[in-house]
């Protein structure tokens, strides 16, 4: 059993895309059109919500940009410490330590934990951040397959009785919106084993108050060390691992990646903890996201496209071949929407349409998307 290649982590060549430019809550400029837009991971639109802005603004004009320090030398500035205490405190955990960014907080933890444990178990469709955070663990790498807990546990049986394995997966997958089964992997894992969970895209999303995949399945902290970003349903920058007391001392006192890094900008900080405020008192948010959800996965099951039972705001496209992706991208346009056609780890090789839905989307626009969607399945 070897670790993973770097090399593995890419089965499809990535290259740069086009830029866009945001111009409202939600549509983009593309190649000077004004185009629908149905991407992205800014799930509650709070990147351009007034009150996070005037957030920002305040926060550049009384601290300024950058603490231009690691926080382990001048940079631990009181902002970064109170963002950490209102995270915990929105995710009910006992402590949370920001990370520059998202990306960064799963290897941080395994920079803290290397060598604690005796193998690293990652579902095969994980996120490239987990892939590199394994890296760092310093033991035996195995792949089980894609949210499988029966091939998980005979993957766990590889490693033999004495085994102390780790596992890494998404908690809502970005490429399908498929939900890893946490519960029933922590029924399968050994007691003194432990689970690494990149919640990037559950965090502020899942659960009936938003803590996430932990919430949405109903599993405990002992075991799970959550890492979120606040890029995505917070709208702002960086990133955060939950966990225990002594989990973050760990961090602080082993991670490189931590103690060598300046931490995320000022403005920033002073963002997010009005972000972390609005996801905890607006609930109409969340609400109307799961009804967005809910109303275009039916319309489209209605429709014959196959999708996940999950209440994840993403629907994943994937056409029988280029001349059928062509089409659909040319009807998209032609409807004024902006085609989010994706090459990306972990989803199929050949692309995939990538929708992500929002709170701010309307109605109609919705019913846009639907009728652009619908000759593809008739």
């Amino acid at each position: 059993m070897r670790a993973l290649p770097t090399g593995s982590l890419y089965k499809s060549p990535m290259t740069e895309p086009e830029p866009l430019e945001r111009m409202d809550r939600t549509h983009v400029r593309y190649r000077n059109r004004k185009l629908l837009y149905f991407s992205g991971c800014d799930y509650f639109r709070l990147a351009s919500h007034p009150a996070v802005l005037k957030a920002a603004r305040n926060s550049v004009r009384k601290f300024g940009l950058n603490v231009a320090a690691s926080r382990l030398t001048t940079g631990n500035h009181e902002l970064y410490q109170k963002l950490e205490q209102q995270l915990a405190r929105f995710f009910d955990a006992e402590a949370a330590l920001l990370l520059p960014n998202g990306y960064l907080a799963a290897s941080a933890v395994a920079q803290a934990l290397a060598g604690t444990f005796s193998h690293a178990l990652v579902d095969e469709k994980a996120h490239p951040a987990l892939l590199d955070a394994a890296q760092w663990l310093d033991c035996p790498i195995l792949k089980y397959q894609h949210c499988d807990a029966n091939h998980f546990d005979r993957t766990i049986a590889r490693c033999g009785r004495s085994a102390r394995p780790i596992v890494l997966t998404d908690g809502l997958f970005p490429h399908d919106g498929s939900i890893a089964p946490l519960k029933a992997l922590l029924k399968r894992l050994p007691r003194d084993g432990q689970l690494i969970v990149d919640d990037a895209h559950g965090a502020g999303v899942l659960g009936q108050t938003g803590k996430g995949t932990l919430e949405l399945e109903g599993v405990p902290r002992s075991r799970v060390v959550q890492c979120i970003t606040l890029s995505k349903a917070f709208g702002v920058y960086g990133g955060a691992v939950l966990g225990s007391r002594g989990l973050r001392e760990k961090i602080i006192g082993r991670s490189r990646l931590f103690a060598g890094s300046t931490p995320l900008p000022l403005p920033m900080a002073g963002a997010a903890l009005k972000a972390v405020e609005i996801l905890k008192t607006d609930k109409r948010l969340r609400e109307r996201l799961e009804r967005n959800t809910r109303y275009v996965k039916s319309a489209l099951q209605s429709a014959g496209w196959i999708q996940p039972e999950t209440p994840a705001p993403i629907v994943s496209l994937v056409l029988n071949d280029g001349l059928e992706t062509a089409r659909l991208k040319r009807r998209l346009l032609d409807s004024g929407i902006y085609p989010p056609f994706i090459n990306y780890p972990g989803g199929p090789p050949q692309g995939f349409f990538r929708f992500v839905l929002s709170s701010e989307h309307s109605r109609e626009q919705l019913d846009r998307l639907l009728k652009a969607l619908r000759p593809s399945r008739t």
